[in-house]
C-alpha cells in the first residue's frame, strides 16, 4: 500500500494535469462507463459541520475506491482548512487498497480543476478578468485553476471576512506570481462584478453571495461551494436568465444542490433549466457556449468519479517517480 502525503502529490501532480483527468472523470461519468452512487451526507449539527463518504468505481481503469470527506466551515476560525479528507484507492484487479493519500489535497485539486475544466470549455477564450466569492481552504486551487486555463490580468476576490479576503489576496499574489495576474480584494462588488469575465462561488453559503444582475452578457459563471439542499450561492434571476446552464452531475445536483433545488421549490425553473451534463460537451453530445454573448453557467457537486480518475492518475505517476511510503499491513 503506497501512502501519499500532500507534499508528496504535489511533487507529481500539477492542476494541468487534474484539468484533463477531470475532464476525462466527466466524459467517462456521462457516458455511463463508471459506477458512482450519491454519496452519503452525515451532518454533525454539534460543530456545524457534515462527514461525507464518497464510493466510485471507473471499469477501464481497473480502480475504484472511496474519500472520506468532512466539511466544517468552524474549522476556518481555528486556523485550520474547512475541508479534511481522506482517499482510500482501490485496485478492482484484486480487490486490494493500493494507496491512502491526502484527501484534501485531492479534494482541493480535482474540485479547483472541476471549475477549472469548466471555464477552459465554456467561457470565452479573451477572457481577461475574473471574481472569486470565497477565500477559504478551497480558494487557492479554485484561483490556480482559474489562471491555469485562462490569461485572466486580474481577479477580484471576496469573503464574508474581509481581513481573511486581504490576506488572501497577499498571499495569493506571492503564490501564484508567475501567472502575471493582480489579485485584488476589498474591492466594491458592485463596482467591479460587472467587469468580470469568468466568476467562481466557493462558499458554503445559505443565501446568494452575489446579485445575478451585475453579470455581464458574455460572462461564465461557477457554481462550485453549495453542495446541500439548503445551500444557495447563485440567486435564482441568474439560474434563469443564463443562456446555457451545465452541471457535473444532474442527478446529484437534483438531489443536492440548493441553487437548483429552492428555485424548484418555488416554482422559478424546472428540472428542464439544465442543458446537460458538461461531460456530455466534452464527449461532443451535446454543444457549449454558441455564441461570444451567451451567459454560461456550471454547477458542481462533486461526484466520486472524480476522485478514482485523478487519484488513479496520482497514484500511477508517484509509482513512476517512486514517491511515497509502502507499507504493509
Amino acid at each position: 500500500m503506497l501512502i501519499l502525503s500532500k507534499d508528496d502529490i504535489k511533487k507529481v501532480f500539477s492542476m494541468k494535469e487534474a484539468i484533463e483527468a477531470v475532464k476525462q472523470a466527466f466524459s467517462i461519468y456521462s457516458q455511463g462507463k463508471s459506477v458512482v452512487p450519491l454519496r452519503i451526507n452525515i451532518n454533525v449539527p454539534k460543530y456545524q459541520g457534515q462527514t461525507l463518504y464518497m464510493p466510485s468505481y471507473v471499469d477501464e481503469l481497473d480502480s475504484g475506491g472511496v474519500k472520506i470527506v468532512s466539511v466544517f466551515p468552524g474549522n476556518i476560525e481555528k486556523g485550520m482548512t474547512s475541508v479534511q479528507a481522506a482517499m482510500v484507492l482501490v485496485s478492482e484487479e484484486t480487490g486490494e487498497v493500493c494507496s491512502i493519500m491526502d484527501g484534501t489535497c485531492l479534494t482541493q485539486l480535482r474540485t479547483g480543476a472541476a471549475q477549472g475544466a469548466a471555464i477552459d470549455i465554456l467561457a470565452r477564450k479573451d477572457s481577461k478578468v475574473g471574481a472569486l466569492f470565497g477565500t477559504g481552504g478551497q480558494a487557492a486551487a479554485q484561483l490556480e485553476a482559474m489562471l491555469t486555463v485562462r490569461n485572466l490580468e486580474r481577479v477580484y476576490v471576496f469573503d464574508i471576512n474581509k481581513q481573511r479576503a486581504n490576506e488572501f489576496a497577499e498571499r495569493m499574489q506571492n503564490e501564484l506570481a508567475d501567472f502575471g495576474a493582480e489579485i485584488i480584494a476589498d474591492a466594491g462588488v458592485e463596482k467591479v462584478l460587472p467587469l468580470a469575465d469568468v466568476i467562481t462561488a466557493v462558499t458554503t453559503s445559505k443565501r446568494p453571495v452575489f446579485d445575478g444582475r451585475l453579470v455581464k452578457e458574455g460572462a461564465h459563471v461557477n457554481g462550485v461551494g453549495a453542495y446541500t439542499p439548503d445551500m444557495q450561492e447563485i440567486d435564482e434571476y441568474l439560474v434563469k436568465r443564463a443562456d446555457r446552464v451545465y452541471v457535473d452531475s444532474k442527478e446529484a445536483v437534483l438531489s443536492e444542490a440548493g441553487d437548483f433545488i429552492i428555485p424548484m421549490k418555488n416554482g422559478a425553473i424546472d428540472s428542464g433549466r439544465i442543458n446537460g451534463e458538461l461531460g456530455e460537451v466534452i464527449s461532443g453530445k451535446i454543444p457549449g457556449r454558441q455564441s461570444e454573448k451567451e451567459i454560461t453557467l456550471f454547477k458542481t457537486v462533486g461526484i466520486a468519479v472524480q476522485d478514482v480518475v485523478t487519484a488513479h492518475k496520482i497514484y500511477t505517476k508517484a509509482l513512476e517517480h517512486g514517491i511515497g511510503i509502502k507499507i504493509q499491513f
